[in-house]
């Protein structure tokens, strides 16, 4: 394992600017919120499976449209750098775009995003991460899916830009990512995750 090119110590605030440039050195990812960096922990097989099976499943249905999604090695930029994430699952629609011109690695458009939560990120991924996700002009749904129980938390964006929760613990329901023109059976998405 190589170093990283982060201090473990705490440090002063660090300026968007410098939180990329580490970063694009690093060999391991690490978010940005308000000036404050932080490692990123591994994730485990169940997290993963439920990844993949999404991923599979929208991939299969957006084939030959305008969306696309990506994995969890896209990084996304919330606004004027305030925050760097990176997402389990980001579909994007239409043309991507990217914070610099040359570089094609940090996202500004995400249509949907999604995160399946563990212990350690649930309270972050309903709470602060949800708040910067709101500020993103193009989002128009949030889903958050649990990994040791069947339970998935769809937020979509209304027509009066108000956070709108559809909240499901039965695996016979289908989520309605309209955002993206897909439906969504929960069977496929916890398939194989034996809970």
């Amino acid at each position: 394992m190589g170093q990283s090119v982060f201090q473990t110590e705490p440090t002063a605030s660090i300026s968007p600017a410098e939180y990329l440039r580490l970063e694009r050195e690093a060999e391991q990812k690490h978010e940005y919120f308000d000036g404050e960096i932080r490692a990123m922990a591994g994730a485990g097989y169940v997290h993963n499976l439920i990844c993949a099976n999404l991923t599979g499943e929208l991939y299969s249905q957006l084939r030959g449209k305008s969306c696309t999604v990506v994995g969890s090695d896209q990084r996304l930029q919330i606004l004027s750098g305030s925050a760097y994430v990176y997402p389990d699952l980001t579909v994007v629609c239409g043309p991507p775009a990217f914070n610099e011109e040359k570089t094609f690695d940090t996202l500004l458009n995400p249509t949907l995003l999604v995160e399946v939560l563990s212990p350690s990120t649930a309270n972050n991924d309903r709470g602060e991460k949800f708040m910067f996700y709101r500020q993103i002009p193009s989002l128009q749904q949030y889903l958050i899916l649990a990994s040791q129980s069947i339970h998935a938390e769809l937020y979509t964006r209304d027509e009066l830009g108000r956070w709108v929760l559809t909240e499901t613990r039965d695996l016979s329901a289908v989520l309605d990512l309209s955002s993206i023109g897909c439906q969504v059976p929960l069977t496929e998405v916890y398939a194989g995750v034996g809970l």
